[in-house]
């Protein structure tokens, strides 16, 4: 393991001892300069004090009896240090405590004016040559420049650090001299294609994420403006540090809520800092697609609701998350609402957003083909290219519309689990004339294999849509024939009693259609529930009374409308004619086929 750095100054034994509330030096002489520091008073002697610091030559010969040292950097461990070096007692320097070594020895004026080689020249010295080559070391010295913000930027502490960082991650690792945290993971003895291959994974990424929010911010701009580092590399890092400083935002959804709602100060600081860390993240993403993936962006904006971070934020990250939306899963859409009070579970309206930004982009995709002039002819400035670039052109242009509509499929496939998942907590408190109404927008005949089971299975939609959807998939079922076996999925066992109460046979699709289009054609009445009251009638309790509120309901709705319901308007929610002739071709089939037999 490679050791982090240091430097050992004089050689005297440590003689500095407490006497009640005073801090002396054990010493022949007698002390002749008292001085008070952050609240500590100190029994010194003026020579080897005043022979190293100019600040205090002057402070005796200009105000003899003031002895103190106000807004000293780095409190009574700093001016011991410094103090130490004066009577050139044993001091060790390392990246711990350096830079306010630098900024106690900065205020005491401790420089070549007074004595040569000085201690400002020393840590001068051993910073640039040392520490600043290390990266280990690097990076605790500019994480400990957080404590003296202003001092270490006008010593151009933060910058150095921040310049050296970037460098070594820029550069190649065999010329980096590692230390600590990334000695764990790379030992001395690997080779240089072992320490290439560790760098190809952004080896640094989980060490600078130590660092607050502001350098980090900071550290990073160095990084990308060096341009070297792919953009894959930078979101990694990105992944990296938000996971360190905010998972526990995710779980604890409901106290960072009310921590808005507090009167504290400090917790409400807590929650404007977690919102500045957030939204410099955010600032920080590469502008390449595959740069993050589309779960973290998602992650992002949950945490972005959660913190209530600027609209601008949230739609900086919708726009990101529409462009690779078909990498997103139903459980990255589930979104919780801004505010914890909200009865919604999650938030619709964001990711309706993102639809719409994806559509937005779908639009604007490349045309399939290479653009032509009125007459099919290529425009004359066109003339100049050849037919082989004409030709690339075109198989690209092919390529990426044939991916923007395989994306458009997974989208949609998308879409429908998440509707599926959230229509379980949204519109509950919808009456059964709502629900119909809502159903009368669905078209049956497009719902997907999925969507029809879960309809078949959903207890808050309308019997009458569970029907149609059912009829639906029976006709395409027996579309479906092979052989004279019909592929269908099983279905649930209430449903079977459905089906088999209306004349439909769920082993025979084509018979379904027979006895469905013949029962549509007849003047019967065949939702009627007398007829469920049959003995031979299979459906529970449950079922025909849910059958008898909607055809209660479809009543009042027909007769508010000054219309009358006809036995055709209660088959099947009125399908319409289309079908029908659909459904006669699939006669015709089973006709044909059984002719044949």
């Amino acid at each position: 393991m490679i050791a982090m750095k240091f430097m050992k100054l004089g050689s005297r034994p440590d003689t500095f001892y407490t006497s009640e509330d005073l801090r002396c030096v054990s010493s022949e002489v007698s002390s002749d300069y008292t001085i008070e520091v952050s609240g500590s008073r100190y029994h010194l002697h003026k020579f080897p004090l005043l022979s190293k610091c100019l600040r205090l030559q002057r402070m005796c010969s200009e105000s003899p009896e003031s002895n103190q040292l106000p807004d000293f950097p780095g409190g009574v461990e700093a001016f011991e240090l410094c103090a130490k070096y004066c009577y050139g007692m044993t001091i060790t320097i390392s990246a711990y405590n350096i830079v306010a070594a630098r900024c106690a020895a900065e205020y005491l004026q401790m420089s070549e004016e007074v004595e040569k080689g000085n201690l400002v020249y020393k840590l001068e010295v051993f910073l640039n040559t040392c520490i600043l080559n290390g990266w280990r070391d690097s990076i605790v010295t500019l994480h400990t420049t957080k404590a003296f913000p202003l001092w270490s930027e006008d010593l151009a502490i933060t910058s150095r650090c921040i310049e050296a960082i970037a460098s070594k991650v820029l550069s190649h690792p065999s010329k980096v001299s590692l230390s600590h945290s990334h000695s764990r993971r790379v030992r001395d003895d690997d080779t240089s294609s072992n320490r290439a291959a560790a760098a190809s994974r952004g080896w640094w990424a989980e060490d600078i994420a130590e660092l607050g929010i502001d350098l980090y911010w900071r550290t990073m701009i160095a990084i990308k403006s060096g341009g070297k580092v792919p953009s894959s590399l930078i979101g990694d890092a990105l992944r990296v540090y938000a996971s360190k400083w905010l998972p526990s935002l995710q779980r604890n959804r409901k106290q960072v809520g009310k921590k808005e709602d507090s009167d504290s100060d400090s917790e409400s600081d807590v929650s404007s800092k977690h919102r500045l860390l957030l939204e410099s993240i955010i600032s920080l993403l590469p502008a390449e697609k595959a740069a993050v993936s589309c779960s973290f962006l998602l992650k992002l904006l949950k945490a972005a609701n959660i913190l209530n971070a600027s609209s601008s934020s949230k739609m900086e990250l919708a726009r990101r998350v529409a462009l690779q939306l078909e990498e997103a899963t139903v459980s990255d859409l589930l979104i919780p609402p801004t505010s914890y009070k909200s009865e919604m579970l999650y938030d619709v309206d964001i990711v309706a957003t993102i639809l719409e930004q994806f559509m937005i982009l779908g639009q604007t995709s490349p045309p399939t083909s290479p653009l032509r002039g009125k007459k099919g002819m290529m425009d004359r400035r066109q003339r100049s290219r050849s037919a082989e670039n004409i030709d690339l052109e075109f198989q690209e242009s092919r390529r990426s519309s044939s991916a923007s509509h395989s994306s458009k499929l997974k989208v949609a496939k998308l879409v429908d689990g998440y509707l599926q998942q959230i229509a379980r907590n949204a519109h509950k408190n919808l009456n059964k004339s709502e629900r119909k109404r809502i159903c009368r927008v669905l078209d049956c005949k497009k719902l997907s294999m999925e969507a029809c089971m879960h309809a078949a299975q959903n207890e808050m939609l309308p019997l009458r849509v569970v029907v149609q959807v059912l009829f639906y998939e029976q006709a395409r079922a027996a579309a479906a024939t092979n052989n004279g076996e019909v592929k269908m999925t099983e279905l649930p066992s209430n449903i079977k009693a459905l089906l088999a109460a209306h004349n439909i046979d769920p082993s025979n699709p084509s018979a379904a259609a027979f006895s469905t289009t013949t029962s549509m054609a007849g003047p019967e009445d065949q939702w009627s529930v007398s007829g469920l009251k049959s003995p031979k009638s299979k459906l529970s309790g449950t079922l025909r009374s849910k059958l008898a509120e909607d055809e209660e309901i479809d009543e009042r709705f027909m007769n508010q409308g000054g219309g009358r319901t006809p036995s055709r308007f209660k088959a099947f929610c009125a399908i319409p004619g289309r079908p029908k002739k659909m459904f006669s071709k699939f006669l015709s089939i089973n006709r044909n086929s059984n002719d044949k037999n």
